[in-house]
């Protein structure tokens, strides 16, 4: 299994995008969590309220799925990234029946 990690200006911008990828059954599911956040932009360090997106994949959909966010996230350089996790066989089950 592959959770895509993906963070966003807002509720509604991850809402949105997580809607996007499980009508294309790009993904099985997906988490929203409100979080804080803190890097580095244009020199200084910046510090802002988002949401972030745990989706739950295959490996051979990440490509597709960074390509659909690029396309509608509202970030210049929005943050997609790809880990690598073990699910339980039943859960393993359900999400690939749930994907293309």
């Amino acid at each position: 299994m592959t959770l895509v990690y993906i963070t966003c200006k807002d509720e509604k911008e991850a809402e949105r995008i997580s809607t996007h990828l499980l009508e294309k059954r790009l993904i099985a599911c997906a988490n929203i969590f409100p979080i804080k956040s803190m890097y580095w932009w244009s020199n200084k360090i910046a510090k802002h309220n988002e949401n972030a997106i745990i989706a739950k994949t295959n490996n051979r959909n990440f490509k597709k799925i960074v390509a659909e966010v690029k396309k509608m996230h509202s970030y210049e350089i929005p943050c997609i990234l790809k880990l690598d996790a073990a699910a339980n066989s039943d859960y393993g089950a359900w999400a690939k029946k749930e994907l293309r």
